[in-house]
């Protein structure tokens, strides 16, 4: 028997038909990736915040993607869970606009800062000496703000003036809008514009940025290869660091940009094609790739996790309740500069 989620079934939003087996599986999915996302991210958080020796410029904006990642967890992914469920939306529809918009800000925020981060490895990576010169803390003050607003103003802008159904305002408010509903919806042009400005734009950035580190790295790798073979001198060892360094930048930062286009790419492949393909593409297979794109924010952390020490040695000393000791906060966690 079908069930709809507004007691005006003409105007109604057809309900989950989903058997309770299925619907708990889902939530435990859902709940365990949004532990997942709040807790990592929360780590990062508490990390950089506390210990004294991670106050650089990169790891600020580090931390500040980690709280755009922790903010996406707690206010969005919670609410996207029932949806995604209960295919209905039970807390209104101006709420459903402040959940549009914070969904669409916080995502775009986390790919900006993605972006942003890629940059300023490529400074540390390819041009060390001048690094400090050229990514001051203004430099980094910078990027957050432009990481935070940009994705607000565009969010809440297109959102609320409702400039996404521009258009193609008819094909909404016969075949897609319904009480009960919340769905992201994008006309041509808005779906064109947000896939430029939230995936498009940074991610080629991001493509571009690391392919020239790649290859940056790759020359310096065997130009110390061949001066090492010519001279061999104490300045080996320092070179050997210096240039397994460069390689953990590179990789990292590769890993980092193949997790966001393995998470992102196909939601804003289908994202800017269904309004070319008469919006055919389902509702269902748009919730389960919001929901892969939002695995990006839940593996971040696990990233960091992986390729620094000092997030182990952080993560370590926070579960052991060391950082309540005096003088926690000046305890170095690398004995090296990390890349």
């Amino acid at each position: 028997m079908m069930s709809f989620c507004h007691n005006i079934i003409n105007v109604s939003c057809v309900k989950s038909s989903r058997s309770n087996d299925v619907r708990a599986s889902l939530y435990s999915l859902m709940v365990l990736v949004i532990l997942t996302t709040l807790i990592g991210n929360l780590i990062v958080i508490i990390s950089i915040s506390h210990f004294k020796h991670l106050h650089t410029p990169t790891n600020w904006l580090i931390h500040s993607m980690a709280t755009v990642d922790f903010l996406l967890g707690c206010l969005v992914m919670p609410y996207s869970m029932v949806r995604s469920v209960e295919h209905g939306w039970y807390f209104g529809e101006v709420f459903c606009k402040i959940h549009t918009s914070a969904d669409i800000m916080l995502s775009s925020a986390s790919i900006f800062h993605l972006s942003f981060i890629s940059i300023d490895r490529y400074y540390a990576v390819c041009d060390p000496l001048r690094y400090k010169a050229k990514i001051s803390m203004l430099v980094i003050f910078v990027m957050i703000f432009i990481s935070w607003s940009v994705p607000a103003l565009f969010a809440f802008g297109m959102i609320f003036l409702e400039l996404n159904v521009k258009g193609a305002e008819e094909m909404y408010y016969k075949y897609i809008h319904c009480i009960g509903g919340c769905s992201v919806f994008f006309s041509k042009t808005s779906g064109v514009l947000a896939f430029m400005t939230s995936f498009y734009i940074p991610g080629s950035i991001m493509l571009c940025v690391y392919s020239r580190i790649y290859f940056i790295a790759q020359g310096q790798a065997r130009s110390i290869h061949d001066a090492n073979q010519k001279f061999q001198t104490g300045l080996e060892e320092k070179n050997g660091m210096s240039q397994s360094n460069e390689r953990k930048a590179a990789k990292t930062l590769g890993i980092v940009m193949g997790v966001f286009l393995i998470c992102w790419c196909p939601f804003f492949v289908c994202m800017v094609m269904d309004p070319f393909l008469d919006y055919s593409i389902p509702p269902t297979l748009n919730d389960a790739l919001i929901w892969f794109g939002y695995l990006n924010s839940t593996l971040n952390p696990m990233v960091y996790a992986f390729f620094y020490p000092w997030f182990r040695k952080a993560l370590k000393m926070i579960l052991f309740g060391k950082i309540f000791q005096k003088d926690s906060s000046r305890c170095k966690l690398f004995l090296e500069s990390h890349p």
